[in-house]
């Protein structure tokens, strides 16, 4: 990134903010450009340029002419920002509105907007009263990343732009190209829908992102606007949910007892008609072919689809791109760092005032934070920001005397500042910031009452603070009609309330669980620590004793749950880390170097990927520790092209394997 642009643009908004009559274009030139020699006309551009910056980042630049004189007439032109432009109001919250918001940005931790929420939480810390509020102990919804396109998809709203990607059709099964103006994104019936303006059809139409057969691309040359009154949720409620269909399977004898309970009926090998020797033919009912496509897939060898043709199909063609993928030629295992590589487009000096924009307010009412701390909140290295604070006392006022420059102070560890230049308060929220608290808010609904509310002092803080954040947010707040997240209510309320109890009170649980991965079902008796979802996919992190380590239980495989009248023998902690991890590591983890392409490229998130190195395609190489090697052949059948092994390579060879014999038996 430019240094010195962004030092130019810090320094162009400090001067504009600080002029009471204007400031005309040679004393610019003069005092924030430094007479740089550019020629006029470069010099035109240059400052052209820099004013549009800043309008993009909402400030309103007023244009002031001298009396007597054209608006064409450059010498004669003053510029200056009013005080209060762009300048987020302050909002006061109750305990409870800061409580019910901490978790409203907690929910996209690990999905898309999960950096804008962040960004938007720490303006409302240089703002409002979230400085004391914590999350409620236990419990930690969130929303399941929903891939690289919903992130290309947010991009192109933003910029107004139309999407072009490859689509596959539920009614005609054909894979044809799509350009759609896309009006909003939005979860029902457990799967992402891209709702907007198809081109080529030219009407509105529906597309599941789980359907897109190619990357998202955003169409930069063309513009699109969102409907006014746009509303993704009243959209999505008129979707009718697919019909239900059963799925014929034969199932290896003894295996697959997680798809077994879901059956209405099963036979024995020649008990039902076309069942094969050694199998067993099981009805499972269904909607999604898609879906349980992706589930049907990862069991390989073990399950043969006999129909419905569209469900085989799904299957086979899921199995043949992951053959594809993993027998093709290996690429270089290469990580140049030693953590995860960052896949987002490369920072620019846009994104480094943006963050300063942040920083000096955030400052101003966090004095004396560790240097470490502070760039940790803020998702960048110590480096990075002691390169912030560098540029950050070296900008001023156009004067340049020491009371015109800011005064930060990090000599001894600690970041201190004393002048602050009338910034010390944040800038407005951006349309992202804006969607990701309002969306998450909406999306809370249905959440059992936390942090010793009841359920109307929740719902009553929720409308409260939506209305606060609403008004605060103004225009940028239109996105968030936009974007419909899922809901996260638990499906089984009585263990999640058995759970919760359970952690409240400090008392273990014993619980009969089936384990997906070893195809299981065994007894466990557990010290339950924390609640936590993906989408309204409950789970709870727990310490196993018949394990002796950490484990992490699905509420909808627990079978029976109750307590077992002895009180846990540890308690959880927060050095054991907030929010807590889906997969938790143990000293006998297998490490795994993974292929990701760049649709797959999130399963590096997804499953906390110690390294990772961004490959020339945009896909993306990632080091994973996995607890259970037996499953990986699963894991990149399940993702059907998305993924590979490339070490270890027996571990490789076995996906092979796996793949292989799951397609042969369709080829018999």
């Amino acid at each position: 990134m430019s240094a010195s642009r962004t030092e130019r643009l810090l320094n162009l908004l400090i001067a504009l903010l600080n002029t009471k009559y204007g400031l005309s274009r040679a004393v610019l030139r003069q005092q924030v450009y430094h007479d740089s020699g550019e020629s006029d006309v470069a010099f035109g551009r240059m400052f052209e340029r820099d004013k549009a910056e800043l309008k993009r980042f909402g400030f309103d630049i007023e244009t002031l002419l001298d009396h007597g004189f054209g608006s064409d007439d450059p010498a004669s032109t003053r510029y200056r920002i009013g005080k209060e432009s762009n300048r987020l109001p302050y909002v006061h919250l109750t305990p409870a509105e800061g409580t019910v918001l901490l978790l409203a940005a907690q929910l996209w931790e690990r999905a898309a907007l999960g950096s804008a929420a962040a960004s938007a939480l720490r303006k409302l810390q240089a703002s409002g009263d979230l400085a004391d509020v914590e999350l409620p102990a236990g419990v930690q919804p969130r929303i399941k990343p929903a891939g690289q396109a919903f992130d290309d998809i947010i991009v192109a709203m933003n910029g107004r732009h139309p999407v072009s990607f490859g689509y596959r059709a539920a009614s005609t099964g054909k894979d044809e190209r799509r350009m759609v103006e896309p009006w909003g994104l939005g979860s029902r019936f457990g799967q992402w829908y891209l709702v907007g303006y198809d081109r080529g059809r030219k009407a509105k139409r529906f597309f599941r992102l789980s359907r897109m057969t190619s990357d998202v691309h955003v169409e930069t040359a063309y513009h699109c606007e969102i409907p006014p009154g746009f509303d993704t949720r009243a959209e999505l409620d008129g979707l009718n949910e697919l019909p239900l269909q059963e799925a014929q399977l034969d199932v290896a004898e003894g295996r697959l007892l997680g798809l077994r309970k879901r059956a209405v009926g099963v036979g024995g090998a020649g008990g039902v008609s076309g069942s094969r020797m050694g199998r067993d033919r099981l009805s499972v009912p269904y909607r999604d072919s898609e879906l349980l496509a992706e589930e049907l897939a990862s069991y390989g060898p073990h399950v043969l689809v006999e129909g419905p043709p569209e469900l085989r199909d799904a299957v086979i063609r899921r199995l043949e791109a992951a053959a594809a993928f993993a027998s093709s030629p290996a690429v270089e295992v290469r990580f140049e760092d030693a953590g995860p590589a960052p896949r987002a487009r490369k920072r620019t000096s846009e994104d480094q005032l943006n963050r300063m924009l942040q920083l000096v307010p955030f400052l101003v009412h966090n004095q004396g934070l560790p240097i470490q701390e502070l760039a940790d909140r803020f998702g960048v290295t110590r480096e990075e920001l002691v390169e912030d604070l560098k540029i950050l006392i070296c900008s001023g006022r156009p004067e340049g005397y020491p009371d015109d420059l800011f005064d930060i102070d990090w000599e001894n560890e600690h970041v201190y500042i004393r002048e602050h230049l009338d910034l010390n308060r944040p800038i407005g929220f951006s349309v992202d910031e804006a969607s990701a608290l309002l969306t998450g808010l909406a999306t809370l609904g249905g959440l059992p009452a936390q942090a010793g509310m009841s359920e109307d002092e929740q719902s009553g803080a929720l409308q409260s603070v939506t209305l606060k954040l609403t008004g605060a947010a103004g225009e940028a707040g239109r996105l968030a009609a936009a974007v419909a997240g899922p809901p996260v209510a638990p499906a089984d309320a009585g263990a999640f309330d058995t759970i919760t109890r359970a952690i409240q009170e400090g008392r273990q649980l014993r619980l009969r669980y089936l384990s997906q991965q070893h195809d299981s079902v065994s007894q466990r008796d557990v010290d339950p620590f924390r609640l936590y979802s993906l989408d309204n996919t409950w789970y709870f992190e727990a310490y196993c004793h018949s394990k002796a380590g950490l484990r992490n239980f699905r509420l909808d495989r627990i079978e029976e749950i109750e307590p077992n009248g002895r009180s846990v023998s540890k308690s959880a902690s927060t050095e054991e880390g907030v929010p807590v991890k889906l997969y938790t590591p143990n000293y006998d983890d297998v490490v795994v170097v993974l292929q990701l392409t760049r649709q797959g490229a999130g399963l590096a998130d997804d499953y906390y990927a110690e390294r990772t190195a961004v490959l020339p395609d945009g896909g993306l190489l990632a080091e994973v520790r996995f607890g259970n090697a037996d499953w990986l052949p699963m894991f990149v059948a399940q993702h059907g092209g998305a993924a590979r092994i490339l070490a270890p390579e027996g571990l490789a060879d076995a996906s092979v394997a796996w793949l292989a014999a799951a397609l042969a038996q369709y080829k018999q």
